[in-house]
């Protein structure tokens, strides 16, 4: 009798509560998302005499990787941080193509993934993932790439582990080479559903001509990249290291301006990262440049390196970044 008469109870309960049992809707499924400028620059290596990376690597660093990520105790500090966060989807700005080790000198190499890097290896981006990861990269620039976990979603039209130059994107003259925009189409592997992800580089700078350029990659976001915005999806989410602070540098970057036109309250792309006065800096202690938005999701984010209680992804002191990990559910 007492275990027959549970369910009453339950529902009895969930009257005087005002709900029934069919309101009790599960929670939305989560994923995570990361923006990750895995750079470095000349200055970082007399930042840490002692730990292992100086001022003649940053040196090599600067001539021969392009800054981006290939000191190897320093992959293996961040492959370590990628396995704890596990993303779903991952962007990456200035990580060391490994292929371009064919062109680094011997007297180069030590220390840095080149070192011990043969043809047919994994690239750094994948190395630092591990096996079930699809990477997918700008056009004409294999250090900016798409990473997607092959249990989360796919890249159309990418059938392999690693594609490059295969992001859609568009160059634009007098800004440096290559795209600076990539736009993936994915489709979700729970439901088939489509989701486009567009990773952003903003060229860096603040004279006239870096701000131009810098506005200019905005606007193929938002409003036209080959015939429509990059960020043309049903759902979608911009990602990446956008060198300007939408808050901190609105009053004085046209760039920031325009980024701002599209994201932000009562606008169609909600920042998902924390932006105004009071937000962490992700880039060189004082500005907030690497963000998340989206006009289907919300959610949370941290920064490791920052956000209290996070500690930075290596103890090397390598990053001039702070990598953004966000948690986001459909609104």
């Amino acid at each position: 009798m007492l275990l027959g008469s549970q369910p009453l109870l339950l529902g009895s309960s969930l009257a005087l509560l005002g709900c029934s049992a069919e309101d009790e809707a599960p929670p939305a499924p989560t994923f995570v998302v990361v923006t990750f400028n895995t750079g470095t620059t000349v200055v970082m290596g007399s930042q840490n005499p002692n730990d292992g990376y100086g001022s003649a690597e940053a040196k090599q660093s600067d001539l021969y990787y392009g800054d981006g990520l290939a000191w190897r105790a320093v992959v293996e500090d961040t492959k370590a941080f990628l396995a704890q966060v596990s993303p779903d989807i991952l962007g990456f700005q200035e990580i060391f193509y490994s292929g371009d080790c064919t062109t680094v000198p011997a007297d180069a190499k030590t220390g840095f993934v080149c070192e011990t890097w043969q043809p047919q290896d994994p690239t750094v981006a994948q190395v630092i993932l591990g096996a079930g990861y699809q990477v997918a990269c700008h056009q004409g620039k294999s250090d900016k790439c798409i990473a997607v976990k092959r249990s989360f979603a796919s890249i159309d039209g990418c059938v392999d582990d690693l594609c490059l130059d295969f992001l859609d994107g568009a160059e634009i003259p007098g800004c440096g080479s290559g795209s600076r925009i990539g736009r993936a189409a994915l489709t979700l592997a729970k439901d088939d559903q489509p989701l486009v992800v567009v990773n952003v580089h903003g060229s860096s700078g603040l004279k006239l001509e870096d701000t131009s350029c810098r506005a200019q990659q905005f606007a193929l976001v938002f409003e036209d990249m080959n015939g429509s915005p990059a960020a043309n999806g049903e759902r979608n989410i911009v990602l990446g290291d956008l060198n300007t602070d939408p808050f901190r540098a609105d009053s004085f970057d046209p760039s920031a301006q325009k980024f701002n036109q599209y994201a932000g309250p009562n606008k169609p792309f909600e920042f998902i990262t924390e932006v105004g006065p009071d937000a962490l800096s992700t880039y060189a202690g004082n500005f907030n440049i690497d963000h998340v938005v989206s006009d289907a999701y919300s959610g949370n984010c941290w920064t490791a390196g920052a956000t209290p209680g996070r500690p930075a992804v290596s103890e090397v002191a390598y990053f001039d970044h702070k990598p953004a990990v966000c948690t986001l559910r459909a609104r």
